[in-house]
């Protein structure tokens, strides 16, 4: 399960012309830059978020790419929406070749602090929404014997981290399912790939629980994860971990778990309480 990516050399010969792509989360962020990057390399892209103003401005910047693209309005934490959304999508393509779960959000807060409600609603869509997509539209690519799901989790799949531990939980979740089927996938046609950044610059962090949180300097830019979605769906790799870098962390935390859990453990209780 390598994790290591040249982003410059994958990219650089990569085009999805006539691939049809669902992103999910496609109003701002992540979602929104990977739109941008598969419409660049000629594939329909089909942009699903829940504020559909977002997607409806972000389908007005890529008519300049000469691309179909489909604007869906679905909160992916209804499986009865996905459901319909499945319905229109096949309806209107026949098939998604490339199925990005991207959409995800995070609430800042102690378990203590956080209410039930809180910590179900990060579950519902940052894990069970990513299974409703999966489920949804796995079926048509095992029939084709062709497809891609590329899952964007996030390093916190692989720390488990005071302050956002239930966002962890979902990611960690995500992480888990996704290498269950990455082994069940093999000689099916069908891959998964999932893609971990660090930190990211994004309106992520625009929930008002986040005023309290640790500011890094280390965070990435949207397109730099983008390109490594965009890389992840044409990538036999299990995860790819944005910066490549940061691999050389988990490994040290999953083999020293005794030595780098409590370092990492300090240090962000060190900041909560400053």
């Amino acid at each position: 399960m390598e994790t290591n990516l040249s982003l410059g050399d994958t990219l650089s010969t990569v085009s999805f012309q006539n691939k049809i792509v669902l992103v999910t989360g496609a109003s701002s962020g992540i979602g929104k830059s990977s739109c941008i990057e598969f419409a660049k390399r000629g594939a329909n892209v089909i942009l699903v978020a829940r504020r559909k103003e977002k997607l409806e401005e972000l389908a007005s910047q890529l008519k300049k790419y000469n691309t179909k693209i489909l604007v869906y309005q679905c909160d992916i934490s209804q499986k009865e929406q996905v459901e319909k959304m499945r319905t229109r999508t096949l309806d209107e393509f026949g098939r998604v070749d490339i199925l990005v779960n991207n959409a995800g959000f995070a609430i800042w807060g102690s378990v203590s602090k956080l209410t039930i409600e809180e910590i179900e609603s990060q579950m519902a869509t940052n894990y069970l929404g990513m299974v409703y997509c999966t489920k949804n539209f796995l079926p048509k690519m095992l029939e084709l014997k062709s497809g891609h799901i590329v899952n964007v989790a996030s390093v916190a799949a692989s720390f488990g981290l005071p302050g956002i531990a239930s966002y962890c939980a979902s990611k960690f979740a995500m992480l888990g399912f996704s290498e269950g089927l990455w082994h069940e996938l093999k000689g099916t046609g069908v891959r998964i790939t999932v893609v971990s950044p660090i930190m990211v610059k994004t309106e992520f962090f625009d929930n008002p629980s986040f005023k309290s949180m640790p500011k890094s300097s280390t965070a990435l830019s949207a397109n730099t994860v983008a390109k490594a979605v965009v890389a992840a769906a044409n990538s036999s790799r299990f995860e790819i971990i944005v910066p490549g870098i940061v691999r050389g962390a988990v490994w040290a935390k999953h083999t020293f778990p005794y030595l780098i859990n409590p370092l990492v453990g300090s240090a962000f209780k060190r900041q909560m309480r400053e």
